[in-house]
């Protein structure tokens, strides 16, 4: 995993609209996340947000029990700035997705947009997986968008990993069943342009999850 120096560093010195994975509408999270039909009332977990819009966007939709999780406090600050007093609502966690220990069957939808891509160990990789494989409960929901296979070679400086929507089948077929994609043209504050790849998957039984 990218230390987490590098990303204190991005969100102290650069505001958050001064970076290349800002948007000003998570319209396709939003679409995937309405087509899974979960209640306001479920548990979302937004990893590697950021200082993602999409947070005020699902306070905003009615959803209530929301959490963030990435490796920058610089992150977590920007975004509760954001928040403003609605940043009260939401559970707030400091950590590294390869090394954080979550509770099982925590949550009813994972989202990730631009994190997963930058795990280019394959130990790392593992880690991601076997988390998310236990915090999701059964019949729970992975929204999972990366650099797509024709995407940039690099983010932020640092180099990633390009998928498919096969290729991350691959990578998560063992606890989750995959359900849909999409692509997206991602335009980037500096007027280029940068394509994702959005996958749903959807968790199997539990007896499946412990596989990886």
């Amino acid at each position: 995993m990218q230390s987490a120096p590098h990303w204190e560093n991005i969100y102290s010195t650069k505001a958050i609209h001064d970076v290349s994975w800002f948007q000003t509408h998570a319209g396709c999270s939003l679409d995937l996340i309405d087509r899974t039909q979960i209640s306001p009332d479920a548990q979302i977990i937004d990893v590697g947000s950021g200082a993602s819009i999409l947070i005020s966007e699902l306070i905003a939709g009615g959803y209530k029990n929301l959490t963030v999780l990435d490796i920058s406090a610089a992150a977590i600050a920007a975004a509760q700035k954001q928040l403003g007093s609605a940043a009260n609502g939401v559970q707030w966690i400091h950590s590294d997705i390869t090394t954080v220990k979550l509770s099982a069957d925590a949550y009813d939808l994972w989202h990730d947009r631009a994190a997963f891509h930058f795990l280019t160990e394959e130990n790392d990789r593992a880690a991601y997986i076997n988390t998310v494989s236990k915090a999701v409960k059964p019949g729970g929901h992975l929204i999972l968008a990366t650099f797509a296979e024709d995407g940039p070679l690099k983010c932020s400086g640092l180099q990633i990993v390009r998928y498919s929507p096969q290729d991350l089948r691959a990578q998560f077929d063992g606890a989750f069943s995959f359900v849909e994609h999409q692509y997206e043209d991602h335009a980037t504050p500096f007027g280029s342009v940068q394509r994702f790849v959005y996958c749903h998957f959807q968790r199997r039984a539990a007896s499946n999850a412990d596989l990886r």
